[in-house]
């Protein structure tokens, strides 16, 4: 008739953990607490949703009101996100644009596109010589 299956000993894979970005503690991933942070240098991969915002991970709420008390003090600069979507759009297509072209990807005006590159050579790390 029907077949009881046998309960395994142990997990299936590898148990996945999580890092608390405050103190650095790895944890089970179901135990995280997380949240997103206004960051203006965070802009991902994908569509764009969620630029400007840093997801960030905790190994219990009080660390987590730690991290998120951290970024509330740090300056939420604009050019530097829009920067960030210029380099997002530079390192997932052609590595040369045309103004209109960059406008059109990262739904940035001309002006704002100015202010970025601006900014972006004024914060890049200087150039070590050989």
């Amino acid at each position: 008739m029907w077949k009881r299956r046998k309960k395994s000993a142990g997990p299936r894979g590898p148990l996945a953990l999580e890092l608390c970005d405050l103190c650095g503690r790895t944890f089970p991933e179901q135990e995280a607490v997380r949240g997103h942070v206004p960051d203006s240098s965070a802009a991902g991969p994908g569509d764009g949703w969620s630029d400007g915002l840093r997801r960030v991970t905790a190994c219990s709420e009080s660390h987590l009101d730690i991290v998120r008390e951290r970024y509330r003090h740090r300056p939420y600069i604009q050019e530097e996100l829009w920067a960030a979507k210029i380099t997002r759009v530079l390192t997932s297509g052609p590595p040369f644009l045309a103004l209109e072209q960059l406008a059109c990807r990262t739904g940035l005006h001309e002006p704002e596109i100015r202010r970025a590159i601006a900014w972006h050579n004024a914060h890049r790390p200087p150039v070590q010589e050989p």
